[in-house]
């Protein structure tokens, strides 16, 4: 049996930080993102049981391995032990984009493997299981110290405001006319910064300010920012692609209080520069440290913003609607 499943990147747009358990089990949290046509694509092909390795798993490396217990790669090993999965396996991970870049990708990676081995054992699962499975696996099996909107948004797809509050977990589609989201999304551009960095080590400061509530004024902010922003992208109008740009900005400018460790001069050197070339505002994905800054440019300016960056630096950014879903069989 041969299946592939596709499960897009996100980017989030208000709320990071308020999605961790860490923060929601006392006070509400909730984001606001959109997943994008940049994918992970996951391939599994079951395998004669008469071959020496049973198990070849190929990403940025190649195992070749007789038994579960041998797989060096965490996820792979954890989602098939504990999915009950014994048969010879080959397996193969595509990325359209790099890993470690703000975009949510382990969560990714995560939901679209659990949605693989769902299709290989015959089982249907939801979206909302499979974003759930993930999150558990990601923070109690593998112990990664993480938020819960990136799973949701790779499962589902599509615009949507996720609501956290101790064990609730809500989602509210964006109701906006095509037209409104067309807008903002082709206003935007990610751009490379040229570093990639580790979301454990970028997120360590952000989490022991969440815990100590040193960061409490900030993240109920953020919080807050998340139903300005839906409320706007709800209202539409000519002007809301400026107006979106600018929020955003507000939110940059305020996540950069998380942590001494958000950004840096390299990063905010960037970000001016695009500011400068036709920007209306923007923010860097994911904990920080590096990765991709997301931008919503100006129609207007639009060629003089990409002339302004280095043609392979910068990605246009389009809407995932489908969240993981099967591409063949």
């Amino acid at each position: 049996m041969y299946v592939t499943v596709r499960t897009p990147l996100r980017v989030s747009f208000f709320g990071g930080g308020t999605d961790y358990p860490e923060y929601f089990a006392e006070k509400p949290g909730a984001v606001l993102g959109m997943a994008i046509n940049q994918h992970i694509y996951i391939t599994a092909l079951q395998r004669p049981k008469f071959l020496k390795h049973e198990f070849q798993i190929s990403y940025s490396r190649l195992e070749r391995v007789s038994s579960i217990e041998e797989i060096e790669h965490p996820a792979v090993q954890a989602a098939l032990r504990l999915n009950d999965f014994h048969d010879p396996i080959d397996l193969n991970t595509l990325a359209s984009l790099p890993s470690q870049t703000g975009l949510g990708s382990s969560a990714t990676f995560m939901v679209g493997l659990l949605d693989l081995l769902a299709r290989l054992n015959g089982r249907t699962r939801t979206k909302y299981e499979l974003a759930i499975e993930a999150i558990r696996m990601e923070r109690e099996e593998l112990g990664h110290v993480c938020g819960v909107q990136d799973q949701l948004h790779a499962a589902f797809g599509g615009w949507n405001r996720f609501d956290f509050h101790g064990d609730r977990i809500e989602q509210r589609p964006i109701l906006a006319p095509q037209s409104t989201l067309e807008a903002l999304t082709g206003s935007m551009y990610l751009v490379f910064t040229g570093q990639t960095r580790s979301a454990p080590q970028a997120i360590a400061a952000q989490i022991e300010g969440t815990v100590s509530g040193a960061i409490s004024d900030e993240l109920e902010a953020a919080y807050a920012l998340v139903g300005r922003g839906q409320a706007l992208i709800e209202a539409g109008g000519p002007d809301v692609v400026e107006a979106f740009g600018r929020l955003l900005h507000e939110g940059w400018m305020l996540k950069r209080q998380f942590s001494g460790s958000v950004t840096n001069e390299a990063i905010d050197g960037l970000y001016a520069h695009g500011l400068a070339s036709g920007a209306f505002g923007g923010k860097l994905c994911g904990a920080g440290s590096g990765g991709f800054l997301l931008f919503v440019v100006d129609p207007a300016r639009r060629q003089e913003f990409l002339a302004a960056f280095e043609p392979n630096s910068y990605v246009k950014v389009e809407c995932d609607w489908h969240g993981t879903t099967l591409v063949s069989a």
